[in-house]
């Protein structure tokens, strides 16, 4: 009674003349929903599954909330970097604040390890190539634990896509993501920053299959003449678990593929979240004789390193269970103190980030060869990103 009443209340105000039309229709609309619907009956299915409500849907929220007060406790423990850096510069402040978030949900939902950050240079520059996962998560995690432990910003190459997405573009601009040309990144390396490079790309991320880890990189050869461009040390980096967090479904994959081959446009599905524990490996820096080595001969040697780097670190086939159990299962044994002093001190004396390596050392790769033939005209120079 009460609601035929506020209809018909609604009904006599005195509505301007573009706009009667439009009341009229949604007190039609309402007038049919009271009439065709059992508003004792909603009710009565209300307070029967309020309880339901209260048992189930309330304990997420507060588990939810629970995990937020766990994000910022971790964030206030990195408070003083915070303030510094604000003292610093306003961005900076921004940037250290973010990456402190970041850090806390890869410490809560993945329990993120970092492993060889010791391979990255305190000073100079290193080229970071990877493989992509279906999003790139670990790489925000990287970020974040580069700013925070070692105060340095990784630059990153993205696909041109994330530029056209509404409110990317100032974050992008903070931590440095640029759709960079060979000569841009070039660029970028002789100046003494660290980038990061996926050559595989978005196709590498939507259709790389999660059974055995794919790497597809096609004939792309753009990050390889920025490693010679450059004559910058490349450290090889994986991801255990990268393609378990979020997944793209098996169902349609080779049509969502001819649309992005096509188009280039990402239109494939992605479903996931799952707490699968991550961690990322970072290899010996790799060293090439800038002066005679091909595009060719760079491409195949850090791919069959972060194929080594695949199989050694991730249980094939992919599985989201075993992630998950991995996360939720004791912590793997730390590497014993003494090789990984062993492992800084062989990195200092070989020069880490600068381009000339003692050649017998066995911790890092070197390749020398002798140039034959030509570059070949058709190359493609695309980079990927990520």
């Amino acid at each position: 009674m009460a609601i035929s009443e506020w209809i018909q209340a609604l009904q006599d105000v005195a509505w301007p003349g573009f706009l009667q039309p439009h009341v009229e229709v949604l007190l039609l609309w309402i007038t049919w929903a009271v009439d065709y619907i059992d508003l004792d009956y909603l009710e009565y299915l209300l307070w029967l599954l309020l309880p339901f409500f209260i048992l189930f849907v309330f304990p997420i929220f507060l588990v939810l909330f629970i995990y937020g007060c766990v994000i910022f406790v971790h964030i206030y423990g990195h408070r003083h970097q915070i303030r510094e850096a604000y003292h610093t510069s306003y961005w900076e402040g921004a940037r250290v604040a973010i990456a402190s978030f970041w850090d806390g949900v890869g410490y809560v939902w993945h329990g993120y390890e970092l492993k060889g950050i010791e391979n990255v240079p305190a000073e100079g520059s290193a080229l970071f190539i990877y493989y992509h996962g279906c999003l790139p998560l670990d790489v925000y995690y990287l970020i974040s634990k580069l700013v925070i432990h070692k105060n340095r910003s990784l630059h990153c190459v993205g696909d041109k896509f994330i530029f056209k997405i509404p409110g990317w573009r100032p974050l992008c601009k903070l931590f440095s993501i640029t759709a960079g040309t060979v000569e841009e990144c070039t660029e970028e390396l002789k100046e003494g920053n660290i980038l990061c490079i996926a050559p595989g790309g978005v196709r590498e991320a939507l259709f790389s299959d999660p059974n055995v880890y794919d790497i597809l990189w096609g004939k792309r050869l753009g990050f390889a003449k920025v490693i010679i461009g450059s004559k910058t040390p490349v450290i090889p980096m994986f991801t255990e678990n990268c393609r378990e967090s979020f997944r793209t479904p098996e169902w349609g994959r080779s049509f969502f593929r001819w649309i992005y081959e096509k188009t280039k446009i990402p239109l494939c599905p992605i479903y996931g979240g799952f707490p699968v524990k991550m961690v990322t490996h970072l290899g010996k820096p790799i060293y090439f004789d800038f002066d005679t080595v091909t595009p060719e001969e760079v491409r195949k040697t850090v791919k069959r390193e972060i194929r080594a780097m695949i199989k050694e670190h991730q249980r094939l086939p992919g599985s989201v269970w075993q992630g998950i159990a991995q996360r939720w299962s004791s912590n793997k044994k730390k590497s014993d103190e003494p090789e990984q002093a062993v492992s800084i001190e062989l990195l200092q004396r070989n020069g880490a980030g600068t381009t000339s390596p003692t050649s017998d050392s066995e911790d890092i790769v070197v390749l020398r060869r002798d140039r034959s033939g030509t570059e070949d005209d058709a190359e493609i120079d695309e980079l990927g990103g990520i």
